[in-house]
């Protein structure tokens, strides 16, 4: 009787501390270590980078060629080049995230569409005016009466010069614009405008090694704004979080391996880059990180509720969107 009790006691003792053990490994880490399918296969995500191959990208390019995405269960796919209307194909099912703005998010949030914001990689909004060294505008407000060339009426680079013109009490009524196209530079060069609005880590630089000394407004230094992030649907968030966290937290750790080590993210870059210009993307490069790096005040990818009220106070106040904004459905912190 004593044999037998013993015999039959072992096993549920093995039984019992498998699944206890069992257990602790799954309340150890409350992300999951990967985002498989049913069957254990990666899950196909991807995101719509609105714009052709560039080092801009490289946070995305670097946590593709290490694996990060991988480690996670995640197969994702780039997806470049200009498409007029991001949010659109992600509603459409085309793209399970996209790479716009929070000025953007807001405006498409305006028109009934359910986007959401799941990490800011631009806390820092990059557009500038750029004036020649040797401009008589020393001051913001000496815009006033000048010729201003951008793209057009649309865009960061728009949004961003009203912007400017409100911090210093002015209209687009007050200054003449022209639309160049995407030509700043030889519009800039050539002296057909006095000024222009473009990227600040992209514009300035190409004119510099065209021999042209440029001086710049940086909209950052104005008014608080809300630039590029990661954004996806409210049903994805909402069905999908922890997807969805994987792909932010494997995209942010490339982004920090970026900042650690811009040099290896060139290499890494290259092949996503046809005809990548090493030189040039190294500028680029070292003028994006503190772009990423912002004020060090928040963790990279870091939401910030303050910044979004105050962008949404301004873009309600020049009729982008209606007065009176809730912004607290537009972004969360992953």
């Amino acid at each position: 009787m004593e044999t037998r009790q013993r015999a039959s006691f072992f096993p549920a003792l093995l039984a019992l501390l498998l699944l206890v053990s069992l257990l602790l490994a799954a309340c150890g880490n409350s992300t999951p270590a990967t985002t498989t399918g049913g069957n254990g296969s990666p899950t196909n995500v991807s995101i719509g980078l609105g714009y052709i191959p560039d080092i801009q990208f490289a946070p995305f390019y670097v946590a593709v060629k290490k694996g990060y995405y991988t480690a996670v269960g995640l197969n994702v796919t780039l997806n470049h080049g200009i498409v007029p209307d991001l949010f659109g194909e992600m509603m459409a099912g085309k793209d399970t995230f996209v790479f716009a703005g929070g000025d953007d998010t807001l405006v498409a949030r305006s028109k009934h569409l359910p986007v959401v914001d799941v990490s800011t990689i631009y806390p820092s909004y990059p557009v500038s005016l750029i004036v020649p060294a040797n401009s008589s505008i020393q001051t913001l407000a000496d815009i006033k009466g000048h010729t201003i060339g951008l793209p057009g009426l649309y865009g960061s680079t728009y949004v961003g010069l009203l912007a400017l013109l409100h911090a210093v009490h002015l209209t687009a009524n007050d200054v003449k614009l022209k639309s160049v196209g995407f030509t700043q530079v030889s519009a800039l060069k050539q002296g057909r405008v006095d000024a222009v609005m473009g990227y600040t880590n992209n514009e300035p630089l190409q004119l510099r090694r065209l021999g042209m000394q440029v001086r710049t407004f940086d909209v950052p230094n104005y008014q608080p704004m809300v630039s590029n992030g990661i954004v996806t649907t409210e049903q994805t968030w909402g069905s999908q979080s922890s997807m969805v966290r994987a792909f932010v937290r494997a995209t942010i750790k490339g982004l920090n391996e970026v900042i650690a080590n811009p040099s290896e993210a060139l290499q890494l870059s290259q092949s996503f880059i046809p005809g990548m210009n090493m030189a040039q993307a190294q500028d680029e490069l070292q003028a994006t990180i503190p772009i990423w790096k912002g004020t060090g005040q928040h963790p990279l990818g870091y939401n910030d509720l303050a910044t979004w009220q105050a962008m949404a106070q301004f873009m309600a106040g020049q009729g982008l969107i209606p007065a009176n904004p809730d912004v607290s459905k537009a972004f969360v912190n992953v």
